[in-house]
């Protein structure tokens, strides 16, 4: 079985510049990622998206890596997508809850425009932090039922 886990963490002080990819971060309880831009007292706190849904995409450019889609968190090994709302996602002490399944693109990124489509919009999800802590790649995460 493969360990579902941390592939990467991403962060932007400023929306709509790229994400940088760092070795870990701090999570703040109700906040999201510390120095995150889209951090903030509302639902969509944290992003995050599976390894597997950016490697559909590396047919038509292969160059994308983890952090492009604007995600805060790459997983591998997790359907995100199949994890109901209200999920509990468990990373040593961080605590996420799904909030939200995909997004509504208001403006199409550089993605869409290069392939077509982008995976983000379906295959992304995000969370709320309920308990705060560092995180860090290749950390495991525990999917409470």
């Amino acid at each position: 079985m493969l360990k579902r886990k941390i592939v990467a963490i991403s962060i932007a002080s400023q929306k709509g510049v790229k994400k940088e990819n760092v070795q870990e971060a701090l999570l703040k309880e109700e906040h999201g990622l510390v120095g995150d831009a889209h951090a903030g007292p509302w639902h969509r706190q944290v992003s995050l998206l599976a390894l597997e849904s950016i490697e559909k995409m590396h047919r038509k450019l292969p160059q994308l890596k983890p952090g492009d889609f604007a995600e805060n968190i790459t997983t591998l090994g997790l359907d995100l997508t199949s994890l109901p709302l209200g999920s509990k996602l468990k990373i040593g002490e961080v605590l996420l809850e799904v909030t939200q399944i995909g997004k509504k693109c208001h403006q199409k990124c550089n993605i869409f425009y290069a392939v077509g489509f982008c995976v983000m919009p379906k295959e992304g999800i995000f969370a709320k932090v309920l308990n705060g802590g560092t995180i860090k790649v290749g950390d495991c995460i525990e999917v409470l039922s």
